[in-house]
């Protein structure tokens, strides 16, 4: 049986298993274990606690996003409002100073009117009372001609002036 190489291999088999224990190499195993999954557990445990910090910042994010957006849209709609409002007044006023111009092209065009006509009335009159003189001179002469020109001199231009 010491020949056996199966009895001396049973016999080195139970002197590493009795060194194992006697080192209390199970116990270190374990202990390095426990150690190592200990260490797991507080790195899972910060994982978890920084996926939901980063998820609330997230939260946060998306918040403030909409927040901007909002008030962009807000900042718009009021941008929109003010160039309406700034484009109806510019109209308004391009209607007032339209409405001025016009109504000082009207004046002057009947001052002009004014004028030519008092123009057209003053050569009207002298037409007339040369018309009337020669005519005058034609049939009456003398100081009744004269006289009777001059009267009728006067009274062409009383009534066109």
């Amino acid at each position: 049986m010491l020949e056996d190489a199966a009895f001396w291999a049973l016999i080195a088999l139970i002197l590493f298993f009795g060194v194992v224990l006697y080192f209390k190499v199970p116990a270190m195993v374990g202990a390095s274990l426990d150690k190592r999954a200990e260490g797991i557990r507080k790195e899972l445990d910060e994982a978890r606690r920084l996926r939901e910090e980063a998820q609330a910042l997230l939260a946060e994010y998306q918040r403030k996003a909409r927040e901007a957006e909002q008030e962009a849209a807000e900042i718009i709609e009021q941008a929109r409002r003010e160039a309406v409002a700034y484009a109806a007044d510019a109209i308004r006023r391009t209607d007032e100073y339209v409405a001025r111009r016009s109504k000082i092209a009207e004046q002057k065009i009947d001052q002009a009117e004014a004028v030519a006509l008092q123009e057209v009335r003053g050569l009207s009159a002298d037409v007339a009372i040369a018309a009337a003189e020669r005519i005058l001179k034609a049939r009456v002469s003398g100081a009744e001609a004269e006289r009777l020109v001059s009267g009728a001199i006067s009274e062409v231009k009383s009534r066109l002036h």
